[in-house]
């Protein structure tokens, strides 16, 4: 099962380095930033599974970090926990008001903040918020994204699935399966902010599979990048995943995975329920992996 990523967000190098060390200890995979805006730039890039945000930083104060977080569907699901000094009921308020999953204050017990930490992850994973693979949203949210297109004008949706990865999965297990899962949705994430919206929305359905919900201009440009460069952008990803798991039986390579992806735009509809625009997503996507099989 792959780790859960934690991103630690204090300026106070006394405190993050007890923290990190911790935070290892106990299985997590810990990246450190002391400044809010590289907090936002790494959300982005390596979406952790979970956020410890302080408030008091050198540059962007964390409840704007938090403001931001939260106000982008790319990074609005990723669970964040206050770590402050600040102790005022006004200041609770202000956390809990934008939308943070708990607030504990400094000085702390290390064991009931990993506690905690351990509650807000389970409570996630149990409300299907996100999938602990990939760090992208998934379940009800969305749904509730593409629910939103109905109402919504000039967009794009993207249906994508790694073909072939069922297979890799049974030949090379699910440790060299998650490592592939995350080399893809770095290439995914990279390709849309490269062509496509700031606050395009990237989902995780379920294994091996993705929405992406842009703009109807940018979409056929996301789509294209995807098809050609997944062999090359995904390679590093896939031969350390080799590396981890080797084969099973001697001239056993590994089977061939490619992404199929399906567009509809808004001049497609009107759509009037999300399955309709979801069948419609799911008949291109089918098509294109049917076109692309040999």
């Amino acid at each position: 099962m792959a780790k859960e990523r934690i991103l630690l967000v204090e300026d106070n190098r006394d405190i993050s380095n007890v923290l990190q060390l911790y935070l290892a200890n106990q299985g997590y995979l810990v990246k450190v930033t002391p400044r809010g805006r590289d907090a936002l730039s790494l959300s982005r890039l390596e979406l952790p599974n979970l956020i410890l945000l302080d408030i008091l930083l050198p540059d962007l104060d964390g409840y704007e970090v938090c403001r931001s977080l939260r106000t982008s569907p790319r990074t609005g699901h990723i669970p964040i926990i206050f770590l402050t000094q600040k102790d005022e009921r006004s200041d609770r308020i202000t956390g809990l008001q934008l939308g943070v999953d708990d607030y504990i204050t400094k000085p702390f017990d290390i064991e009931e903040l990993g506690l905690r930490i351990q509650n807000v992850l389970q409570r996630t994973e149990r409300e299907r918020l996100t999938d602990p693979r990939t760090g992208l949203p998934g379940g009800k949210m969305v749904e509730d994204q593409i629910a939103g297109l109905l109402s919504a004008e000039a967009w794009g949706l993207l249906a994508c699935r790694i073909e072939g990865f069922d297979r890799y999965l049974e030949s090379r297990g699910p440790l060299a399966g998650d490592e592939v899962l995350r080399g893809v949705t770095q290439f995914v994430g990279q390709t849309v902010d490269a062509l496509g919206g700031p606050d395009d929305f990237i989902g995780h359905d379920w294994v091996g599979s993705y929405t992406i919900l842009t703009s109807a201009f940018a979409a056929p440009a996301v789509a294209e990048r995807l098809r050609e460069r997944f062999d090359d952008e995904t390679r590093a990803a896939r031969k350390a995943a080799e590396e981890m798991v080797p084969a099973r039986r001697e001239h056993d390579p590994p089977p061939r995975m490619y992404l199929s992806v399906g567009l509809v735009t808004s001049s497609e509809g009107p759509f009037r329920r999300p399955e309709d625009l979801l069948e419609a997503a799911a008949r291109a996507r089918r098509r294109d992996a049917y076109e692309r099989a040999g």
